[in-house]
C-alpha cells in the first residue's frame, strides 16, 4: 500500500496548537512557571509555543499534554461549529514532528464527543522518537495497526518488530521508542481510546 498523506503542512497550525496549550493552561489556572514544573519544559519554550514562534517536537508536546491532562490526539482537535460525523481527507488536519520528520493525520471527525481518536501516520526511513513514561495517561489505550513497511516498537514488555498488518496493543502511559531503522517509510493507524479503563 502506497502512502498517501505526504502533503503540505500549514504553519497556522503551529499558532493554533499554541493558542489551544495556551486555553488548556489557563482553564486549569496554571502559570507559565506551574506548567514548566509540572511538565519538565521551561518557562521560555512554553512561551514560545503558545505564542507561535517555535515548532514544538512530539515528544515535547507529549510531555505538556501529559501535564495539562490531556492526549496528542485531544490537543490537535479544536472547536467546530457544525459537528459533521463525516471528516473530509482534504479537511484533516495534518502535522509534520519537526524533529523526526513524521507525518501525522488527524482521522477522527472532530466535535463529535466520541472518545476514540484515529491517526495515520507516516513515519519516515531512519526516523525514531522516544516517548517517556507519562503517569497521567494511566488507562488511556492505543492500538498500532501497521499498514505498510515495518517499525520497530520498543515498550516497556521489551521490542516488537512489526510488519504491514501487525497490529500492537499498548497502553498511553508507557513508555515507547518508535524507530524505523529501514529504508522505506512506516505507514500505520493509531486507534486510541481516551476512555480510561
Amino acid at each position: 500500500m502506497q502512502s498517501q498523506i505526504m502533503e503540505y503542512v500549514n504553519d497556522p497550525l503551529e499558532r493554533a496548537i499554541g493558542e489551544r496549550v495556551r486555553q488548556l493552561r489557563s482553564e486549569q489556572a496554571l502559570t507559565l512557571d506551574d506548567l514548566a514544573t509540572r511538565s519538565g519544559v521551561s518557562r521560555a519554550m512554553i512561551s514560545r509555543i503558545e505564542r507561535g514562534e517555535t515548532s514544538p517536537t512530539a515528544q515535547l508536546l507529549a510531555k505538556l499534554c501529559s501535564a495539562l491532562g490531556t492526549t496528542l490526539s485531544a490537543l490537535f482537535t479544536f472547536e467546530v461549529k457544525d459537528a459533521s460525523p463525516v471528516a473530509r481527507r482534504a479537511d484533516q488536519r495534518l502535522w509534520r514532528d519537526p524533529e523526526s520528520g513524521y507525518l501525522r493525520r488527524s482521522v477522527s471527525p472532530e466535535g463529535v464527543g466520541s472518545p476514540v481518536d484515529i491517526v495515520e501516520v507516516e513515519f519516515p526511513p531512519r526516523a525514531r522518537v522516544v516517548f517517556e513514561r507519562r503517569p497521567a495517561d494511566r488507562g488511556i489505550t492505543q492500538h498500532l495497526w501497521l499498514l505498510s513497511g515495518r517499525l520497530e516498537l520498543t515498550t516497556e514488555d521489551g521490542p516488537h518488530l512489526l510488519d504491514a498488518g501487525d497490529c500492537l496493543f499498548m497502553g498511553l502511559e508507557e513508555a515507547h521508542v518508535f524507530h524505523n531503522p529501514y529504508d522505506e517509510p512506516a505507514h500505520y493507524a493509531v486507534i486510541l481510546c481516551r476512555t480510561k479503563v
